[in-house]
């Protein structure tokens, strides 16, 4: 995967999610952003920071944009779709919480395991991600399930921040993450598009 410009990220967008952290449901998009830097590929280790705390897997359904987006509809977002590609949104929840911006929690090196890209014509609200930790099932949830569709996700970002040929959206994780350890493997994939899968390793 080349390295995008950017990675803009959708939090909290599955209500199962939102409620096994304790967290409302967001009446508008919640948007953050994880660095370029922060991206590895597949077979990459996804490094345990010694004073990190608890850091989650957070499989999603990434989109890569292909066509300059700026103030769009959402059937110009739609159409702006290059491929498709699976993120693991790692995330500190220690840092999460204390930090007030997750600039860490979130933006760590190692922390955005990004696979393979396909190109296609996609059906956005037909996409489903899995994730599975040491080939256990954790995570599985669809596009449909999502509270801001994926179109409006991008028509809403595009009102502020122009997406670039070549950045990826991150579009939210359904339930079920859980706490990483050294020695896991972990793999996040969109059925039928996109797989990355990556050992977990503590900081030297």
């Amino acid at each position: 995967m080349t390295r995008p410009s950017k990675i803009v990220c959708a939090g909290r967008n599955y209500r199962e999610h939102a409620k096994e952290l304790g967290n409302e449901v967001p009446t508008a998009p919640l948007i953050f952003l994880k660095p370029a830097s922060s991206v590895i590929d597949g077979g990459a280790a996804i490094v345990l920071p010694k004073d990190a705390g608890r850091v989650d897997f957070e499989g999603e359904i990434g989109v890569v944009i292909g066509t300059r987006l700026s103030r769009a509809t959402r059937e110009q977002a739609a159409a702006a779709v290059r491929g498709i590609v699976a993120v693991n949104d790692v995330s500190a929840r220690d840092w999460q919480k204390g930090d007030g911006q997750w600039w860490r929690a979130k933006g760590s090196d190692t922390f955005c395991p990004i696979g393979p890209e396909r190109q296609g014509t996609v059906n956005l609200h037909d996409l489903t991600v899995v994730t599975r930790v040491n080939g256990e099932e954790c995570q599985r949830g669809g596009a449909s399930e999502m509270v801001f569709p994926i179109d409006e996700l991008l028509s809403y970002i595009s009102q502020r921040m122009t997406l670039e040929p070549g950045d990826v959206v991150a579009t939210g994780t359904p339930a079920g993450v859980k706490a990483l350890k050294a020695g896991d493997v972990v793999e996040v994939e969109v059925l039928g598009w996109s797989k990355v899968s990556n050992p977990v390793v503590d900081e030297a």
